[in-house]
């Protein structure tokens, strides 16, 4: 039997600017909380290892004790997720990271434990792969998922030759992607993948939560 190791780290990409939303969105109250806070939270549940991932750390300065994850920047030039994600798994202690977007309100513990174990799943039965990404709405969701510290190499190339589409470079290396079917089953509207671009967005989270308080 293959052996494949646990994924112990995580990292919440949090490099952009929030151009669109007008405020870094790290920063949005979800029930009178950071949603970055949130996340780290439950994210500490499931992993040994936290970074967060950003290339404006002034504004998280003077609640980084609160928030207890390191800050870690861009190694290479920043070109979006792909270098965020280059430098989380330099950075790393184990053999990948699952990665997730600042913006996702409604991250979901048994959809992260899920990627996890269909992850390892498919290395026992297939062998490794060097990413394992669920598809939801019939594209893939690279912002929840497990990426090897073999793409490293793949990474660098990409970034320095400014070919920085995440979904492209998926369907370039060895992508393990999870069944829409079998993600239905835990998360069937899919929120879990649900990230927060506009204010109309916030307030249609709002909305939400407050629905499921009723």
């Amino acid at each position: 039997m293959i052996k494949c190791e646990e994924i112990t780290t995580a990292v919440i990409l949090a490099g952009g600017g929030s151009r669109r939303f007008g405020a870094l969105k790290s920063f949005i109250n979800i029930e009178d909380r950071p949603l970055i806070a949130r996340n780290l939270a439950l994210l500490k549940e499931l992993f040994h290892e936290v970074f967060i991932s950003t290339n404006l750390p002034e504004p998280y300065f003077n609640i980084v004790g609160y928030l207890g994850a390191p800050l870690i920047g861009d190694v290479l030039p920043s070109r979006g997720p792909m270098s965020g994600i280059h430098s989380a798994l330099l950075n790393a202690k184990g053999p990948g990271i699952f990665v997730v977007a600042c913006d996702m309100p409604f991250l979901n513990k048994k959809v992260l434990t899920f990627i996890l174990e269909q992850r390892l799943r498919r290395c026992r039965e297939f062998g490794p792969c060097d990413a394992t990404v669920p598809v939801f709405n019939n594209r893939p969701q690279p912002l929840s998922g497990v990426y090897s510290r073999t793409l490293l190499p793949y990474l660098e190339e990409g970034i320095v030759h400014e070919k920085t589409s995440l979904i492209s470079f998926l369907n370039e290396v060895n992508t393990y992607f999870i069944n829409e079917s079998d993600v239905r089953k835990i998360d069937p509207e899919g929120r879990s993948f649900m990230n927060i671009n506009t204010v109309e967005d916030y307030e249609a989270v709002r909305h939400t939560l407050g629905q499921q308080r009723i």
